[in-house]
């Protein structure tokens, strides 16, 4: 199946003609595919393993497959499980079989093989397992999650990530370049704020990026020199209210986020959905929002609600398991608990006073009962000597000034200085009754 073939067809959309046909040409997972890494060493050798591409759409799963099967002189079978059962996953064995008869390896591309059900699973597991088939399954979802254990042992996971902007701007301005099979015969003028207007808006998706790209070339207009310009009042019909969200600099952008830690941050819940909400629909990544909300779980709520940071990472998990539209509603969820819980800094704050000590202590050394003592020699040095195991003190405290795990001769200092909010003043609560654990113990002559 040759998945190139009708990429010269300019009746094709832009995204189809577009993809890469080797390595060299893909833009994006310098993690997998720059040099030495996993998949150009198979590309490399020829030889191809099971494998599993986990990551978002756009980010070239497909196209990876392609590459992978076209480099290896493999045919490619591409299933997708939302379309195939047991009947047509045995329809490509038996075409397989065929092929190896032959000496040609068969590569089985399984597109959202997450929606595989159990019974199906079981019926590949076989011949990937005896090599008739290599595997590439493709998948937006946790595979640890929705691929059965046997056959997740058989496949290596590969993670992709969405690209940034910078990778897909590239992947635009070779569409404008290329004469053969994108639109380079049409002498088309784009500037770079309307390709970064573009990149964002697609959101990390290369095949979204270049399906915009084209759309907005509809709306190009004569240049006067025998070309055409898209300028950036068009992309108010591409983007809609996209197009005007942010300025070139970004200000507006970074100001909805400022305003959206600022509203949590102040205990206003309606504010931060307010400007989460203008965030979103002006073209923004939302975990970009959900990354901004993690940064104040700790540096504003901390430990006057120790549930803060888990209930955020639980939205960022939701949101990438849910996809967009459902997922917003996890962000929202995680936003609205941060604004109405109890609120402290003492962590944000603990940390700056711990960075600004240490940089004024470069002698600062380990105490010798902290150190390991794997060895004979690291025993006989003192190492170890004198560790007290906390878990066989009473209160699993080793009380007293002796076993404060702070360094020999450096002067003492206290970061974390807990409130009286929430939780936190809870925490206050139990240090201060084992600093007196501490003095009761000195004063008794120690432990």
């Amino acid at each position: 199946m040759d998945l190139f073939a009708d990429e010269s067809d300019h009746g094709a959309p832009l995204a189809w003609r577009m993809r890469p046909r080797t390595l060299a040409d893909y833009v994006g997972q310098k993690a997998l595919v720059g040099p030495g890494r996993p998949l150009a060493r198979m590309v490399e050798t020829g030889v191809v393993r099971s494998m599993i591409l986990w990551g978002p759409p756009g980010s070239g799963k497909t196209t990876l497959a392609e590459i992978l099967a076209a480099e290896s002189g493999a045919e490619l079978e591409h299933l997708s499980a939302v379309m195939a059962g047991v009947k047509e996953i045995r329809a490509a064995v038996e075409r397989a079989r065929a092929r190896q008869a032959h000496g040609q390896a068969t590569l089985l591309f399984l597109d959202e093989i997450h929606r595989l059900n159990k019974s199906q699973q079981d019926a590949l597991l076989p011949h990937v397992e005896s090599g008739l088939l290599t595997l590439i399954g493709a998948t937006t979802e946790n595979p640890s999650f929705e691929v059965n254990s046997a056959l997740l042992s058989r496949a290596r996971v590969h993670v992709l990530t969405s690209l940034g902007e910078a990778e897909l701007g590239e992947v635009l301005r070779r569409a404008l370049a290329d004469e053969a099979r994108g639109l380079g015969a049409r002498r088309l003028r784009v500037d770079d704020e309307v390709l970064a207007l573009l990149a964002r808006a697609a959101a990390g998706d290369a095949r979204r990026a270049l399906g915009l790209l084209e759309t907005a070339c509809d709306f190009a207009e004569p240049d006067g020199e025998g070309g055409e310009v898209v300028r950036r009042e068009a992309l108010v019909d591409v983007l809609g209210h996209q197009a005007s969200a942010f300025d070139k600099q970004g200000d507006h952008y970074y100001d909805l986020l400022s305003a959206i830690h600022k509203s949590v941050r102040s205990s206003r819940p309606d504010a931060a959905l307010l400007y989460i909400a203008r965030f979103v629909q002006g073209g923004g990544d939302p975990l970009d929002v959900v990354r901004r909300l993690a940064a104040i779980a700790s540096e504003d709520v901390g430990n006057a609600d120790p549930r803060a940071l888990p209930l955020v990472m639980a939205a960022w998990d939701a949101y990438l398991r849910l996809g967009d539209h459902e997922g917003q509603r996890a962000i929202a969820h995680a936003a609205i608990h941060l604004a109405v819980a109890p609120k402290s800094n003492a962590i944000d704050q603990a940390w700056k006073r711990a960075q600004a000590f240490v940089a004024s202590q470069p002698r600062l050394e380990v105490p010798g009962y902290l150190r390991n003592a794997p060895t004979k020699l690291m025993e006989s040095l003192g190492h170890g000597h004198g560790y007290r195991y906390a878990h066989h003190e009473p209160h699993a405290y080793p009380a007293g000034s002796s076993h404060d795990c702070w360094p020999e001769e450096t002067p003492r200092e206290r970061f974390y200085r807990p409130t009286e909010q929430g939780q936190e003043k809870r925490y206050g609560q139990l240090m201060a009754w084992r600093e007196q654990l501490d003095s009761e113990a000195d004063e008794g002559g120690g432990a």
